[in-house]
């Protein structure tokens, strides 16, 4: 022991497998290694965004080639039955938990995490989603849909939350120097874990289709065995710097005497301010929009363009056999995929626009161009243009990921930047309600389209689309009404500059690199993100062939 409690390798005595001292890096540690464990981590908790691929085949897990439908099944009953398929609505209300829990738990636990460390809750995140998975695989094998809400949507909703939030601020701390660049890489995970995840999940329940199961519980088991392989191994490749630590020749820029005095409002006042409240609505309805599409993304596709997915213009989503629903879906799967190649990309462009337009200005382009979009959708879908259609809602979701990207920088143009990250934690209930809201408009208004006899088509989600684009209209409005705020919500400068004071004693001490954190893009590193990177290159590669596919 060199000092008390501390033995020669740098490690505190006693502290556990998973503890935050545990991970503390040493000399000859690369920096370059952390953003591929955040990798591993979000793609594969990205696949709540492809969670679609599984509503219509678990919707005939009784009747294998055509649902087994009840008329008179409520929703509470649909929980319990064992002799009735689902109603794709029903289903739905997993993708709703799965957002709802995330928001939730990220607020909830986001200063637990802080103390525990990202290693321990990347190791509950994956506990929690595979776990969750695994019992939904088990609710299927039983027919209990209240399982299936329970694992994939509670259990698994908040191994979402932790898994989102546990790299943002450990990335932050290894990149002082390139911040929106170490962010922006692990939230672009999250936005493309369906393009891998879907396609595979697709692959896999044709694999297990027998003549007596839709492949679908099979597919939930083999899936979570995967995930959770490479989250614990994301998990385990966490490290933290030690205190003081700081990139090798680099100098923090020199401090500002304008920065003591910007203003900033406190975390116990932003959310007494209606500027707090409008942008919480700017975030909501334009998640509500996009998740809601998402949610619905393969079905929707299919039931709208039906065999002409596969060159059969005149053949309508009722009309095709076994064989062609299999094909079509395919070719579903990959649209799923090719919106989550948007939404990566959108989180990357429109969060750089929104520096050179503003970030209020970004905005309006999202209601502006959606509301578009969304009342052009109807019409796309009844020409037949599957090219115009996919466009409309690749760009429809760009925006989606790129609401995400921007409104963390909007907080900060507004409530300035002490507090900034609290605040987007308290904003992040916006996210939770909008997986509310948006599944079930889109999920509902189906069912009810159905029921009044609308047959699978381009009709059945026009109501949908121009209700979306009032949504949109409501966000234009309520982003309208913000302006920058009064002087009375600000801190004082001495405020201020106390709480600054006290960062500073406690980031007081030697300062360095100490031999960590160097290395670049070493063998080790280039190993590490070839792990996640081959199968990010598996994701886009199959996603451009369905969309060749969904244009040949």
């Amino acid at each position: 022991m060199t000092a008390a409690g501390t033995r020669t390798d740098g490690v505190l005595a006693g502290s556990g497998l998973l503890d935050r001292e545990r991970i503390v890096a040493r000399p000859g540690f690369n920096r370059w290694l952390v953003p591929p464990a955040a990798l591993a981590i979000h793609l594969c908790i990205g696949m709540a965004y492809g969670f679609s691929v599984f509503w219509l085949p678990l919707s005939k897990s009784l009747g294998i080639t055509a649902s087994t439908a009840c008329p008179d099944l409520t929703l509470a009953s649909a929980l319990f039955t064992t002799t009735c398929d689902w109603r794709v609505a029903d289903l739905g209300w997993i993708y709703t938990l799965f957002f709802v829990l995330l928001g939730s738990s990220a607020a909830i636990w986001g200063g637990w995490l802080e103390r525990a460390g990202p290693r321990k809750a990347g190791v509950v995140s994956a506990c929690c989603w595979c776990g969750g998975i695994i019992l939904a695989a088990i609710g299927v094998i039983t027919h209990q849909l209240w399982m299936m809400w329970l694992g994939a949507g509670v259990i698994g909703g908040i191994g979402l939350g932790l898994g989102y939030i546990s790299p943002v601020s450990t990335l932050i701390k290894w990149f002082p120097d390139r911040r929106g660049m170490a962010t922006g890489m692990a939230i672009m995970g999250f936005g493309g874990g369906a393009m891998i995840g879907a396609p595979l999940a697709n692959l896999l329940m044709n694999t297990f289709k027998t003549d007596t199961s839709v492949g679908v519980w099979q597919t939930f088991i083999v899936m979570a065995v995967i995930y959770f392989v490479f989250m614990m191994g994301g998990a385990f490749g966490y490290r933290i710097p030690p205190a003081g630590w700081r990139p090798e020749g680099w100098t923090p820029p020199a401090a500002k005497s304008t920065m003591i005095t910007t203003k900033h409002v406190h975390l116990s006042d932003a959310h007494r301010t209606k500027q707090f409240w409008l942008i919480w609505a700017v975030l909501c309805l334009n998640v509500s929009a996009g998740i809601g599409v998402i949610g619905m993304a393969s079905p929707m596709l299919q039931e709208i363009f039906a065999g002409s997915l596969i060159g059969l213009p005149d053949v309508g989503f009722a009309q095709l056999d076994a064989g062609q629903k299999a094909s079509i879906a395919t070719i579903a799967a990959g649209f799923a995929g090719l919106l989550s190649l948007f939404n990566i990309g959108g989180r990357f462009f429109w969060a750089s626009l929104s520096d050179k337009i503003g970030r209020k200005n970004t905005y309006y382009c999202f209601f502006v161009l959606g509301i578009v979009l969304y009342a052009l959708a109807p019409t796309f879908a009844g020409m037949g243009n599957k090219a115009l259609f996919v466009l409309s809602f690749g760009i429809i979701l760009s925006m989606y990921g790129g609401g995400f990207a921007t409104i963390p920088a909007y907080l900060a143009d507004i409530f300035g930047t002490q507090f900034v990250g609290a605040i987007h934690g308290r904003l992040l209930t916006a996210w939770a309600t909008a997986g509310i809201v948006g599944p079930v408009v889109v999920n509902y208004i189906r069912e009810a389209q159905i029921a009044a006899g609308v047959a699978p088509g381009p009709t059945l989600y026009t109501g949908t689309m121009y209700i979306l684009a009032g949504m949109l209209a409501l966000g234009l409005i309520a982003n309208a009404l913000i302006r920058p705020l009064s002087d009375k919500w600000f801190m004082s400068d001495d405020q201020v500059a106390a709480l600054q004071a006290k960062s500073a004693a406690v980031n007081a001490g030697p300062t360095g690199s100490f031999g960590i954190g160097t290395g670049g893009l070493d063998a080790k590193a280039m190993l590490a993100w070839a792990v996640v990177g081959i199968p990010l290159l598996w994701g886009v590669w199959v996603t451009l062939r369905a969309t060749f596919a969904l244009f040949g």
